[in-house]
């Protein structure tokens, strides 16, 4: 089971190895887990795999730098690849598998299907990047049709791909359940993320900023401010903070609807994204009505 690097654990490399693999496990009557990732691993994807092996007999961890969800001028070429170290890591905390396939893999020649929502994939992402939430729609339904797990774990820190992700599943009946994983951070605060390595030291210390910024605001909420002028509040500390911003809001939690004027009514989350330099950082912060 191998047409690419020998790795720390064991490997596939194409979809009829992986499902080789998944066929044994489903003849054994093992569950099976499965947290598909980037790459460039790092503890907040290490908990989701950790997750998935609370409740899964197997757990594969598919590591793929998806195109589709790149605009030109993004950093598709320059996103840390580091399959190697990526699999050390996977196997000193017992996963079982990593499926790690090429672009020809996913998208063989002629293909010409997506997946493409509305609702949850409104505003927010898709305002600053409008090709994402189909480009992610796609490659995790692709992922989900290839592995056929029981479980998917996905990461809360994208929160409103989470909401994508349950959306689609529930609309097209597949028959996987799907987890969020709480964020890990820094003990400063700053949510965990692949695209941190692109921070220098001066813009790593402004960036734990965000995450200040956002549990302010959703402690407003939760003390019952209005929400248009808690938003209002938490917009300007950020202009003041970064180099851009893209949103700072509040939605309800379940819906990603806008909220109307007023004390919140339920349950609702805040979410940001910002520019630190050059590089765009996400998170968000929940807030339950109290």
């Amino acid at each position: 089971m191998s047409n690419g690097p020998e790795l720390s654990l064991p490997a596939a490399y194409n979809i009829a190895d992986l499902r080789e693999q998944v066929r044994q496990w489903r003849s054994d009557g093992l569950r099976i887990g499965f947290v598909p990732t980037m790459g460039a691993l790092h503890d907040g994807h290490l908990a989701l795999v950790k997750q998935a092996l609370e409740t899964s007999d197997r757990v594969i961890v598919s590591i793929f730098v998806n195109p589709t969800q790149f605009a030109p001028g993004e950093d598709f070429d320059s996103y840390p690849r580091t399959l190697e170290a990526d699999a050390q890591k996977l196997a000193s905390i017992g996963a079982h598998l990593v499926y790690s396939p090429d672009a020809g893999e996913m998208y063989p020649e002629g293909y010409v299907t997506t997946v493409s929502l509305t609702g949850p994939t409104h505003g927010l992402e898709s305002i600053s990047r409008p090709h994402f939430f189909n480009g992610v729609a796609t490659v995790v339904c692709k992922l989900l049709n290839q592995v056929q797990p029981d479980l998917a774990v996905f990461g809360e820190k994208d929160y409103q791909q989470l909401m994508v992700i349950r959306r689609m599943v529930r609309d097209l009946n597949l028959p996987v359940e799907i987890a969020g994983g709480e964020t890990v951070r820094e003990t400063d605060g700053l949510a965990l993320s692949s695209r941190n390595v692109y921070l220098s030291k001066t813009d790593r210390k402004r960036a734990a900023r965000l995450n200040v910024i956002l549990q302010e605001f959703a402690d407003a909420l939760k003390d019952g401010a209005n929400v248009a002028d808690a938003q209002h509040q938490a917009q300007l500390k950020a202009q003041s903070a970064f180099d851009g911003v893209d949103y700072v809001v509040a939605r309800d939690a379940a819906s990603l609807e806008a909220l109307p004027s007023g004390p919140i009514e339920g349950d609702a989350r805040v979410l940001a994204a910002v520019r630190v330099g050059k590089t765009r950082l996400i998170d968000n912060r929940p807030a339950p009505k109290a």
